[in-house]
């Protein structure tokens, strides 16, 4: 007897198995194997903490946090224990603890100022921080004044996205701040308070690169690291240091930073335990879903102030404009011909200490 067998029955086997049968197994192997590669892209690569083996030596002075992390931090001004008045200042973004107010040594002695920055959670030599959101950040200010027994109440100075965590203390530790000073707060476009054509139109005209990367920071802030590794994809000028500066004076220090190598230096110390637990994570927490909006804030009882350059070409100046409009209690000053890096224009420092300290904290 001949068997006649279809090309199916020798694909088979001959024993009647269904094509399902025989591909499904190689459809998940196929399946599981391309979701590998994709979540082997897509993840970003293991800190490098500091003091661990191959990591960063630990150099600064530092806190131990609640948690079990540590804060990096660098003093200036008068000595703690003859200080009137002590200051918490939060760093902007690729900046690290040794950003500061810059006021005349004249005055900082005359006020008895005692001012401490901090390395951010995963800047410098601070320790990153998995779970890091704006209230993680305000906390973080919190435990550094108690961990250096700044006392009860405290004033906090935020310049540009560092801003997110004084905001934070705002909302969540309102009773420990004395006063707070914003220098150039980067804003969320996607804060509900905003009117939605205001902040559309101030969004549109951003580079295109820098739309994208607070887009996938918002919708899809898992892609972010893949994202802006990928050189042909748009990504942002803020983090490769090109965006279009309006102002000449933030010109001028974008130039000589890069020429007399301060620029990268600057970048070296913030990014030595990856880009991803210090930009990448701040793009993250400022532009992604907050758990509230600042215009929502209720007054606080102590002075707020806020400072903003006309010409600054990171932070558009009309949505800074709306948020002081929406606070009565927000002490506004609108600088003009001022760009976005207000710690260095000349006297401005001192300015911020005389406004801070013209009403004496509340115990």
């Amino acid at each position: 007897m001949m068997l006649s067998l279809s090309p199916w029955s020798i694909w088979s086997g001959g024993k009647g198995a269904t094509l399902t049968a025989v591909t499904a197994p190689l459809a998940r192997t196929v399946v599981r194997g391309s979701l590998g590669r994709i979540l082997t892209a897509i993840r970003p690569p293991p800190s490098r903490p500091c003091g661990s083996d191959g990591g960063p030596p630990v150099t600064a002075p530092r806190v131990r946090l609640s948690d079990g992390r540590h804060l990096a931090y660098a003093e200036s001004g008068v000595a703690k224990h003859d200080a009137r008045v002590k200051i918490v200042f939060s760093h902007g973004f690729t900046s690290s603890r040794l950003a500061t107010l810059r006021a005349s040594p004249e005055l900082v002695e005359e006020l008895g100022v005692y001012m401490v920055g901090f390395d951010r959670a995963g800047y410098g030599e601070s320790d990153a921080n998995p779970n890091r959101s704006v209230r993680s950040a305000a906390s973080d200010l919190t435990e550094l004044a108690d961990a250096l027994d700044l006392g009860p109440k405290f004033y906090l100075v935020g310049f540009s996205l560092g801003n997110h965590a004084v905001w934070g203390a705002l909302k969540y530790f309102p009773e420990r701040i004395a006063g707070a000073a914003l220098l150039a707060p980067v804003i969320n476009y996607r804060w509900p308070g905003f009117p939605r054509d205001l902040a559309d139109e101030a969004y549109s005209k951003q580079e295109l690169g820098d739309q994208w990367a607070l887009r996938v920071s918002y919708y899809a802030p898992s892609i972010l690291h893949w994202w802006m590794e990928q050189s042909w994809l748009p990504t942002s000028t803020a983090v490769k240091g090109t965006t279009y500066l309006p102002n000449k004076l933030d010109q001028e220090l974008r130039t000589r930073s890069v020429a007399d190598g301060s620029f990268d230096k600057r970048r070296q110390l913030a990014t030595q335990q990856g880009i991803y637990e210090s930009f990448y994570r701040d793009m993250k927490v400022m532009f992604g879903k907050w758990d509230f909006d600042p215009m929502d804030l209720s007054p606080p009882p102590f002075p707020v102030h806020v400072w903003q350059g006309d010409e600054d070409g990171l932070v558009p100046v009309v949505l800074q404009r709306h948020i002081a409009s929406r606070h009565s209690w927000i002490n506004y000053h609108e600088l003009p011909g001022t760009g976005h890096f207000l710690t260095s224009v000349p006297g401005l420092g001192d300015k911020v200490l005389k406004a801070l300290f013209s009403h004496p904290p509340s115990e």
